[in-house]
């Protein structure tokens, strides 16, 4: 296997999939009448949040934050696309800038309420069923863990049984198997990024069992006196929840290709077993699309920046 020392990441989208690299970021999706149509969004640098993404802890939510609301900006475009006709182009009543904002706060609003629904009713629950049952502390949070995981489970699975989530889920597959197949090191043709695992360890499902099981642990250092106690203190900690578990995140790929230490990213992996499914020969062909392009992208970045340096390639 050769090393790469570029490690992209993407997510699914309504009928496509998004790269992000070095410098841009590009979606392709299908639209109805068969082509495959791309968005492009080069990046914008900004100092400051770049040293903060290098701090250990700090950068897991400051990824978390930006991703989400990256990733906002081209679910928009792929939903607004999707539905048009081949020559028709969506309304434009506001600004850029009002876009830009309004989609943000979408993603950021989202990743939001999502972690506070998933953190404080589990702590919820499991306080008022089983306080009065469990008093060693330890247990407590794993019946709260527990809870977790069966709330997120049956919610994801109650998510795959929809048409619109099953493709999505099919893109969600074509994208590991994209950055699979270039960590390979093998050539982007369909037939080959078909024979790709549609697991990966640097996931986002990954990332989520994992607060599951960091929160398990690090909630085992509070005590609480009452509910409303309980369900702050899990609010409070959520910041360092995803930080450790982003950390956690980066060690467990680090270490996928070593035997005994690969089984400390399982529990990520078995996830993914209800958010990817196997995508069509059509669906692998948009990843590759906005995979190559998103390449090309990052290429003339690197070359503008420093015409005499070597650009690595996939």
């Amino acid at each position: 296997m050769s090393t790469k020392a570029v490690e992209y990441g993407g997510q699914a989208v309504v009928e496509g999939v998004m790269f992000g690299g070095r410098q841009s970021q590009v979606t392709a999706i299908r639209r109805k009448n068969g082509e495959i149509e791309t968005f492009e969004y080069k990046r914008q640098e900004r100092p400051g949040l770049a040293v903060v993404k290098k701090i250990p802890l700090l950068r897991g939510m400051v990824a978390l934050v930006t991703s989400s609301a990256s990733g906002a900006r081209h679910l928009q475009f792929a939903t607004d696309r999707y539905d048009l006709e081949p020559d028709e182009e969506p309304e434009e009543n506001i600004s850029r800038l009002q876009m830009v904002l309004g989609v943000a706060a979408v993603g950021v609003l989202s990743l939001t309420l999502g972690k506070v629904i998933f953190t404080a009713l589990p702590a919820f629950l499991a306080s008022i069923l089983f306080d009065g049952l469990v008093t060693n502390l330890v247990l407590q949070n794993l019946i709260e863990g527990g809870i977790k995981t069966i709330l997120l489970l049956g919610y994801l699975f109650a998510l795959s049984q929809t048409p619109l989530v099953k493709r999505v889920f099919q893109y969600h597959g074509a994208e590991h198997k994209v950055i699979n197949a270039y960590e390979s090191g093998v050539d982007l043709t369909i037939d080959n990024v078909q024979k790709q695992s549609t697991f990966h360890y640097r996931c986002g499902s990954s990332f989520i069992i994992l607060t599951v099981i960091v929160g398990v642990i690090l909630y085992s250092f509070f005590s609480y006196d009452n509910v409303w106690d309980r369900i702050l203190t899990r609010l409070l900690l959520i910041p360092v929840v995803v930080g450790l578990s982003y950390e956690l995140l980066r060690i467990t790929n680090a270490l996928r290709d070593i035997p005994v230490l690969n089984y400390l990213g399982y529990p990520g992996l078995w996830l993914q077993k209800l958010t990817t499914r196997q995508p069509d020969d059509d669906q692998v062909e948009v990843a590759i699309t906005a995979f190559q392009r998103m390449q090309e992208l990052d290429t003339v970045a690197s070359d503008t920046k420093n015409p005499s340096s070597l650009v690595h390639s996939g």
